[in-house]
């Protein structure tokens, strides 16, 4: 263990932050101190001032820790934070209550029973999910939160915008931390006039904004075999309307975007016609979620392309009962803020927004403001492949635990990979995967894109974080290199 880390196995600062500046500067901390901040393992956790006791659910590594400060979304001038503030602008207080500085450690009930994923949903799986603890995890959804601030009934709505975590693909729309925005707008049976629900609801839909929009929504509001109503707690009419508020409420959301975004592709190209001659316009598809019946998404015609934005509901009505508003009822949405942020400012690549670089930050002010992002360097990609074999049995499970054909988890191989090339690793590929006709044993062969953001790499860097990729996939996941 590193001088740096304290006797008492509490995690560093100082290493954290040594690791982060080395990877936020392009340069790599030796790799020896590299391996160590890696993999020492540390009885406690101390995130945000708190400390957490570890035990063998503990998945989360330093590198993620790391991150957890930053908080994009209230960083001044910052790409994820204007997109955030955009949003907002169109669900006022007092009507909406902003919920922006939630803590990311939550527990396990929070993030998975409040919701009802059963105990064998994938998404609680280590290989998915940073577990602080076996209680405790760092959050992968804002609605996280959701049954505390229903339970509060605070206010007829909310946003939370937050930081979220989970492991995932490495690419370039793919980063283990982003941040979500989700709302929710609820009415009290118990409190509108005569308990008329739809009557109250289409009142308030009167007193919004209208808009210009061209609107696609060819299907009824409920399907019965496919986006059916929650018949036993709602009413066709009530769902009707309620549907109405929603889907003007974020067309309103599209409004302000993708003006935005017009405005700043004419300001960096001059008059597209592919954008400036198109006319505005979404259309509304039926879709699934667990938390809202009947769900659609939201998608908007941009660039000569169908994208999606969104999804959305009604709410599930168990939500409310669960926190103890049984009377309520209501919609609510998520949205994640890289992905429009990608398309607002035209970022190419989502590690920008964990740049530090002056060349980068420099080029957004305000939501007054939209500015197209202009490159500022483009270095050659370096690519080096690792073969191996899986192991041909095990008892284990994936997360970081070594992992035969059966168990064996992606995630963990786009984890080791991130923690020793953080963000200089563009890219991981599967690009062959074999088994032997004989012994059956499954071969895989993974493609990574060493490229850094910033500068050229040497091949010798290269060459060192991917030497200690294959030393980490050998120890952590037990395969045998090809």
């Amino acid at each position: 263990m590193s001088a740096e880390t304290v006797s008492t196995g509490v995690l560093s600062a100082v290493s954290i932050h040594k690791y982060v500046q080395s990877l936020a500067s392009g340069r790599q901390l030796p790799l020896t101190q590299r391996t160590n901040l890696v993999t020492d393992s540390h009885p406690e956790l101390e995130i945000e001032g708190r400390t957490y006791q570890a035990d063998p659910w503990t998945n989360v590594p330093q590198s993620i820790l790391s991150l957890v400060p930053r908080r994009l979304h209230l960083q001044p001038a910052h790409p994820v934070s204007l997109t955030q503030e955009l949003i907002e602008s169109r669900f006022p207080a007092p009507t909406y209550n902003h919920h922006n500085e939630l803590s990311p450690v939550v527990t396990v009930a929070q993030n998975f029973d409040s919701l009802g994923f059963p105990a064998d949903h994938p998404g609680r799986n280590r290989s998915d999910t940073y577990y602080v603890n076996k209680d405790t995890v760092l959050r992968t959804h804002t609605s996280a939160h959701e049954a505390d601030i229903f339970r509060q009934n605070a206010s007829e709505g909310y946003t939370i915008s937050a930081d979220v975590y989970r492991r995932d693909a490495v690419d370039r729309s793919h980063y283990p931390v982003f941040h979500q925005m989700e709302g929710a707008r609820m009415w009290d049976r118990s409190k509108v006039p005569g308990g008329d629900i739809a009557k109250a609801v289409w009142a308030d839909l009167a007193r919004m904004p209208k808009h210009d929009l061209e609107v696609e929504d060819p299907n009824p509001t409920v399907i019965p075999e496919r986006n059916p109503l929650q018949a036993e707690y709602h009413s066709l009419e009530e769902v009707e309307a309620v549907a109405a508020h929603l889907k003007r409420s974020l067309e309103g959301v599209v409004v302000e975007l993708f003006s935005k975004a017009k405005q700043a592709a004419a300001a960096a190209n001059g008059p597209d016609p592919l954008i400036h001659e198109e006319p505005l316009k979404v259309r509304w598809v039926e879709a699934y979620f667990p938390f809202t019946s009947p769900s659609w998404e939201l998608e908007v015609f941009w660039q000569g392309d169908w994208l999606e934005i969104l999804g959305c509901g009604v709410t599930k009505q168990d939500l409310y009962i669960h926190a103890g508003i049984p009377n309520h009822i209501g919609w609510a949405f998520g949205v994640g803020l890289e992905r429009v942020a990608m398309l607002l400012f035209s970022i190419p690549d989502i590690r920008l927004f964990w740049s530090q670089d002056k060349r980068f930050l420099s080029q957004f002010t305000t939501v007054d403001n939209i500015n197209r992002y202009k490159s500022f360097s483009k270095h050659p990609a370096c690519y080096k492949d690792v073969a191996f074999w899986l192991r041909s049995s095990s008892s284990s499970a994936g997360g970081g635990l070594r992992s035969n054909a059966q168990d064996f988890h992606e995630n963990d191989v786009m984890e080791i990979v991130r923690i020793i090339g953080g963000d200089l690793v563009e890219d991981v590929r599967l690009v062959d995967e074999f088994q032997h006709p004989v012994s059956g044993r499954k071969s895989l062969c993974y493609r990574i894109n060493y490229r850094s953001l910033e500068r050229t790499l040497t091949n010798e860097e290269a060459n060192e974080m991917h030497e200690s990729v294959r030393g980490e996939l050998v120890k952590k996941l037990g395969v045998e290199l090809r």
